[in-house]
């Protein structure tokens, strides 16, 4: 009883890292909160799985394992998540926003009158102060999202229904063993008792996945333009500065919507997260909704001709310049002192 769960994806096998992120989020919390962290995987050949969740924190681990739950559909899944949450009574509820915690989570809510913030970068613990009402809330899950499209962050809270449930985008949060000899208690749900025959009725024939041609998540060094590159040709110069430094090429909304780039280098919000070790924003103002997604970046340059941009902000270190003076300038000083 009010604990807190993470619905965790299951990715050819393996627990996807948005939820792993999410059980290292969800840790702190639950200490924060003094209660046990519990994790549900549902899926197929699911022998052994709570090994892999044991040692980010996770006190309990429900596995739903059935050959008929080997490809997501919604049916089945919502009826063991709403059934065992009706069991459990949990007080925080998180999954990734992904495509299937996009469309499990509100399925879930709806179901049990629970209310979901979607695409959360940031959850903390605080309380709230209702004075209309004249109530005090203690230990509510504040869930941070900017709002308006990015001009506002927004802090939501659910202070009277449960589960209190969250969507959070992947990269958004750390992903840190708790401690490698954590264990927590195996709970085998009989599938039977949570699910109805009807669930089944949508059967997946074929299912085909396209992986991403660009790992920009994983990129230790991330060079990204953004509309103040100016056009699709300087952003050429990008492809060869990242080239000569080993490193991915990434853009803004901007840039991408100027059509400079592809959609799949986009970071921010409607974007990916990132967290590259260097990340070089060239030409790019820095609006919330890509600071979303870079921000965690362990070092960032910025360069910039204006020298109030907001990005400057957040930089370490910030390169007054047009960008088609600078990155040649870059590549040329680059190239000589690497000989």
């Amino acid at each position: 009883m009010n604990n807190i769960f993470v619905i965790c994806e299951i990715d050819e096998g393996k627990v996807a890292d948005v939820s792993l992120e999410l059980m290292t989020k969800g840790r702190s919390l639950a200490n924060q909160l003094g209660c046990q962290l519990e994790a549900l995987v549902i899926g197929s050949g699911l022998n052994g799985i709570e090994s892999t969740l044991y040692p980010y924190g996770a006190d309990k681990v429900y596995v739903a394992d059935d050959p008929r739950l080997e490809v997501y559909t919604t049916l089945p899944y919502n009826s063991i998540a709403v059934k065992l949450f009706r069991e459990q009574k949990p007080q925080i509820a998180l999954l990734g926003a992904t495509t299937f915690g996009r469309d499990l989570g509100p399925r879930v809510s709806s179901e049990l009158i629970s209310g979901l913030t979607a695409d959360c970068t940031s959850l903390e613990i605080g309380d709230h102060e209702d004075k209309k009402a004249g109530k005090d809330y203690k230990n509510l899950l504040y869930q941070i999202r900017p709002a308006f499209g990015g001009n506002i962050v927004a802090t939501i809270i659910n202070p009277d229904n449960r589960p209190q449930m969250a969507t959070v985008r992947e990269g958004v949060m750390k992903k840190e063993i708790y401690n490698p000899n954590h264990k927590g208690e195996l709970v085998k749900l009989d599938v039977a008792k949570y699910t109805k025959e009807t669930d089944y009725v949508v059967k997946v024939i074929d299912r085909h996945m396209e992986s991403s041609k660009v790992n920009i998540k994983g990129a230790p060094i991330i060079v990204a333009g953004g509309y103040g590159v100016g056009s699709k040709e300087n952003f050429n110069m990008l492809y060869e500065f990242a080239d000569l430094i080993s490193a991915e090429v990434g853009a803004s909304r901007a840039a991408v919507d100027a059509g400079y780039t592809s959609h799949d280098r986009q970071i921010g919000q409607t974007g990916v997260t990132v967290r590259p070790k260097l990340y070089i924003a060239c030409g790019i103002s820095g609006q919330i909704q890509h600071i979303a997604g870079m921000q965690e970046s362990s070092m960032i340059i910025s360069i910039n001709n204006d020298p109030s941009a907001p990005i400057n902000k957040i930089a370490d270190y910030v390169i007054t310049g047009q960008v088609e003076e600078v990155i040649p300038k870059m590549i040329k000083y680059y190239k000589q002192n690497s000989k």
